[in-house]
């Protein structure tokens, strides 16, 4: 072997890398793929393997740098091998990084489900290799000019490689994320007040669920097949594990993001509903980053129709349309073109809130904080009116209410509807949220988050508070018998339109 050769040999030994690229003088893009050692599994030494493919523009060069867009896939998915899927991106003149996460594709390990100390390395990792590219453009040494995109648990790599980077360095080096339908907190939205979403869950854990720790994949069985947060040990693994996995930890340790993000979030996505997206842009961003970013809310994301209780929806984005793109996508490369290449954009909407109704409109709100209390009494009927149209509702409403019951495991299913009459009331953007409670009870005051919406309710129907004992998207399977709750002293809080 030359020692030029041996030279190479090594250097890419160093980076933990192994790299087969497409000849330097091609006309398209260039082609790399690769994988970078990275934290080993617990309990081990042999380091992680995360592969990826890196799509250098065409005429990028050390004396022509650009931008670097990072990628990747969904839960159960793998990285994008094809520059054509990126083609918008290289016309545009930037790189483009997909990477398979911790566990998937050709990448080893275990899937811990965005951990900071793991699958945020893991991120930080492929930050050290771009930095390391001499055609990437750098604002400092070793600080690469990056952005994000992906949804779901692409949506979630974001978050854990931004943050661990912030808690590692007390900075990051991505400068503008693009994260969609994806999670504040992970417990929180797998199982909210511990009743489990066995529907989603069950389909979670067919796409990928072998990929979890043998203990986690115990849980994660007890949790579907009860519908309940399991107790003992396989309860004590679930919150162990879940414990570090979104912002909201983050956050509660003193942290958060000081760049400019725009959050796409499903209105009508009941896995992880309005409420999460919501959290992440009041509370994980500074407010000078959110001064800089754009929430969009769309009626898209995880969905699935709800039967029971009955619900409605109408799919689409009218508010990426009404900031002037046919897409979310659109809007997205429009912002990393504003934040990273600093071009006039035409961007406007900066720190609101841009929502889909539920009749499929754009809704833009600058702050959506209750401003209406309705006073409810004792709730008996499933379905109990609030208000008369004309009415527009947005954002998180609220209900408080002295609780009781008389078995354990008690539980309600609360969303707002609407109709003409209790009895062709359907629920708003096909959502509910759970209030169990796992013994019994007498007049405990509770406070429930019910799902995030915009709703318009015209003249002739009305706005409706329904309470359910059963919802299918939280269905068990082999659990117990449902248990109603008595609810007294209600009040309902929402933020009021009009």
């Amino acid at each position: 072997m030359s020692r030029r050769l041996l030279r190479t040999a090594v250097s890419l030994a160093l980076l933990g890398s192994v790299i087969v690229a497409a000849p330097a003088h091609a006309a398209g893009p260039v082609t790399t793929n690769g994988c970078v050692a990275s934290v080993p599994e617990p309990g081990t030494t042999t380091p992680v393997r995360i592969c990826y493919s890196l799509f250098q523009p065409a005429g990028a060069s050390a004396a022509n740098t650009v931008p670097l867009i990072f990628h990747s896939h969904g839960w159960g998915g793998s990285r994008t091998k094809d520059a054509a899927a990126f083609k918008s991106w290289l016309d545009a003149g930037y790189g483009v990084l997909s990477f398979d996460q911790r566990s998937f594709g050709e990448s080893t390990g275990v899937a811990h489900v965005m951990n900071p100390d793991l699958e945020g390395r893991d991120v930080v990792r492929l930050v050290d290799l771009v930095a390391g590219l001499d055609w990437v453009t750098k604002q400092r040494p070793g600080d690469p000019l990056i952005g994000a995109i992906g949804g779901s648990y692409g949506g979630g790599y974001q978050f854990a490689g931004a943050f661990a980077e912030v808690r590692e360095r007390g900075r990051t080096r991505f400068d503008a994320l693009a994260p969609e339908i994806t999670w504040w907190d992970l417990k929180e939205s797998l199982a909210p007040s511990e009743a489990a979403r066995t529907m989603w869950l069950s389909l979670l854990y067919a796409g990928g669920g072998t990929h979890l720790p043998p203990a986690v994949q115990a849980g994660f069985v007890a949790l579907i097949t009860t519908g309940q947060w399991p107790v003992g040990q396989a309860g004590r693994d679930l919150d162990a594990f879940f414990r570090k996995n979104g912002p909201s930890w983050q956050v509660a340790h003193g942290r958060k993001l000081d760049i400019p993000v725009i959050i796409g979030q499903g209105l009508s996505d009941n896995l992880f509903n309005l409420n999460q997206g919501l959290k992440n842009f009041d509370q994980a961003l500074t407010p000078r980053a959110r001064s800089k970013s754009i929430f969009v809310g769309y009626n898209a994301g995880h969905t699935l129709p709800s039967v029971v209780p009955p619900g409605f929806v109408t799919p689409g984005d009218p508010c990426s349309i009404a900031l002037g793109s046919p897409t979310f996508a659109a809007l997205e490369q429009r912002f990393m073109a504003l934040n990273l290449k600093h071009e006039a954009s035409g961007l406007s909407g900066f720190g609101s809130y841009h929502l889909a109704t539920a009749d499929g409109r754009c809704l833009t709100q600058r702050q959506l904080g209750a401003n209406a209390q309705y006073r409810l009494g004792s709730v008996k009927a499933v379905t109990t009116a609030v208000a008369r149209g004309p009415i527009t509702v947005a954002g998180v409403p609220q209900v408080r209410a002295r609780v009781s019951s008389l078995l354990p495991n008690a539980a309600a299913f609360f969303a707002l509807s609407v109709g003409t009459t209790p009895l062709d009331a359907k629920i708003v953007q096909n959502n509910t949220m759970p209030l169990r409670e796992k013994r019994p009870v007498h007049g405990a005051r509770r406070t429930v988050d019910l799902p995030g919406i915009a709703v318009d309710v015209p003249a002739g129907k009305t706005l409706f508070l329904t309470v359910s004992p059963v919802a299918d998207m939280f269905a068990g399977q082999n659990g117990q018998v449902p248990s109603s709750l008595q609810l007294n002293d209600v009040t309902l809080r929402l933020h009021r339109v009009r």
